[in-house]
C-alpha cells in the first residue's frame, strides 16, 4: 500500500510527467548539440553521445506510433 495518494493528486502527477519530458527533450538535445560541436569544432567522433541522442529521437517517434495507432 503506497502512501503517496495521500500526498498528492491528479494535478501534481500530471505536472511531474510532463517536466519528466520537457527534461528529456532537452538532454536529448543538448547531447546532439554537444556532438555537433565536437564534430565541427574539435573534429572528434562521439559515438556515444549521437548514441544517446538518437535513442531518444527514435524512442520518441515508437512511442508517438504506438498511442497514434492505439487511438
Amino acid at each position: 500500500m503506497s502512501l503517496l495518494p495521500k500526498f498528492v493528486d491528479e494535478r501534481f502527477m500530471a505536472h511531474r510527467r510532463q517536466s519528466t519530458s520537457i527534461a528529456g527533450m532537452i538532454s536529448a538535445a543538448l547531447a546532439l548539440v554537444l556532438f555537433e560541436y565536437r564534430y565541427f569544432h574539435d573534429g572528434v567522433f562521439s559515438k556515444d553521445l549521437l548514441a544517446v541522442g538518437l535513442t531518444f529521437v527514435a524512442l520518441k517517434f515508437i512511442v508517438m506510433g504506438w498511442h497514434y495507432l492505439k487511438a
